[in-house]
């Protein structure tokens, strides 16, 4: 872990006092800056997770061969940041972070075979917000973007070192309404050195530039609805990228529906993937019944998404949806087996409370890919499962996912839970079929 020097421990002491530098050296300060100082503008975060992992046939589905990944590790992530009002108009964002991987056999290398890594200590967010975020405002630097379920666009925390981007975003609000407009490049991690964007990284010649729109209405009293449009722009890579998506999200209030909710959303991309044209399109249909007068307060619902696929690898045009940078878990499978793209996932999700501090749930997951001509994608949306094979049957398995969520005291949390993959015909088709395992318990601090 990085060591704080003692004139950096006395730094973050003065600042936990809760006065500004001018409340603290000016005795003259104008009266808002008192109010701020008295509203305690400055608040110290910390927050430090460790979570231990157990997989087994994961990454190959072979019972014969022990790769890398069939293992265990602990995986521990430490963040510590500051959120400054400085004026009622200027607000201040920063923190750091470290993570790190122990015990495991695989290189602890960020993103090499399927690894978290080791990231020591680095800067995760750094921003400066401008303005009214209840009306207008304006936020430029390192920052989270997330928006609907994050299908498409979120931080993905179940990672260790997340996904931020080095963004500017406008954000207007209203009553029942609001827009975020942004351009932004995520930050990629470096094991070695000072983690950047495309934006700040002078030697990269990919220059990915990721924009989108954002509209979010309660204009119809018992649903969230949503519009989207997303650019992405990378150069390189056989021709380049360039494609929109365009896209749509009606999500039900069960509070205003008796009970029931539902989410449908529904997206289309058109434009250049890696130099080749790009038609594809996803969608997603959930519908549930909560019985919030019952003790346990459970929930049933049903759910099926779909990503299109290509069938035709040689005709210089795809069809493979582009699942952009999503939380693809756990929507789609504790296990990670599958992202937003050529599949069909059909899902049984049932959720309940025995205790106001525990949450259980049980996800049943049917897995089939969209079409055998194109790959089975990993959670990531690059890494393949198996090499292409269209006279596969399309049948990928089945997933069980059962999870327990605790909060043991007011500031610490537990998961636990375990996941089974059922290998289907399709594994069976193209090598080893083997059932894979995952297992795992996490504690989470956060002050």
């Amino acid at each position: 872990m990085t060591s704080f020097s003692p004139s950096v421990c006395a730094l973050l002491l003065l600042l936990g006092s809760g006065l500004s530098p001018i409340a603290a050296g000016n005795a003259g300060a104008t009266a808002s800056v008192i109010e701020l100082a008295k509203e305690d503008p400055l608040k110290i975060n910390f927050h430090a997770r460790v979570r231990g992992e157990w997989r087994e046939n994961v990454f190959d589905f072979n019972n014969h061969v022990e790769a890398p990944t069939d293992d265990t590790w602990l995986l521990h992530r430490l963040r510590i940041g500051l959120e400054w009002q400085a004026m009622p108009w200027l607000k201040l964002t920063l923190q750091g972070q470290d993570v790190r991987e122990s015990f495991s056999d695989r290189a602890d290398l960020p993103n090499q075979m399927g690894a978290e890594g080791d990231d020591a200590f680095d800067l995760r967010l750094a921003s400066l917000e401008f303005g009214d975020p209840q009306a207008l405002s304006l936020k430029a630097g390192r920052q989270i973007l997330a928006y609907g379920d994050e299908r498409l666009v979120g931080p993905l925390e179940w990672l260790n070192f997340s996904r931020t981007f080095d963004a500017v975003k406008l954000h207007y609000q209203q009553e029942s309404w609001w827009l975020d407009a942004f351009t932004s490049s995520v930050v990629r991690i470096h094991e070695s050195h000072f983690n950047t964007s495309d934006w700040l990284d002078g030697e990269n010649t990919r220059d990915q530039i990721f924009s989108g729109l954002y509209f979010s209405t309660t204009a119809i009293p018992v649903q969230t609805t949503d519009f989207y449009a997303f650019h992405l722009h990378e150069e390189g890579l056989a021709g380049g990228t360039d494609f929109v998506t365009l896209g749509t999200r009606f999500k039900g209030d069960p509070l205003k529906l008796a009970g029931w909710d539902y989410t449908f959303e529904l997206a289309g991309q058109a434009g250049q993937v890696r130099g080749q044209d790009l038609r594809a399109f996803a969608a997603h249909l959930e519908a549930g019944y909560n019985w919030l007068q019952m003790p346990w307060k459970p929930r049933l619902a049903l759910e099926y998404s779909y990503g299109s696929g290509d069938g035709d690898a040689a005709d210089q045009k795809t069809g493979t949806f582009q699942n952009l940078f999503p939380t693809n878990h756990p929507p789609y499978g504790f296990m990670d087996t599958m992202s937003w793209q050529n599949m069909h996932n059909l899902v049984l999700r049932l959720a309940a409370q025995p205790h106001p501090k525990i949450k259980t749930t049980v996800d049943l997951h049917g897995f089939w890919l969209a079409d055998t001509g194109d790959a089975w994608y990993r959670a990531n949306g690059s890494t393949q499962v198996r090499p292409i094979n269209g006279s596969a049957s399309n049948q990928a398995g089945a997933e069980l996912d059962l999870t327990v969520n605790t909060k043991l005291t007011a500031h610490l949390d537990m998961l636990i839970g375990y996941s089974r993959f059922f290998a289907g015909q399709y594994l069976d088709d193209t090598g080893a079929g083997d059932d894979a395992h995952f297992g795992y318990l996490m504690l989470t601090l956060s002050y």
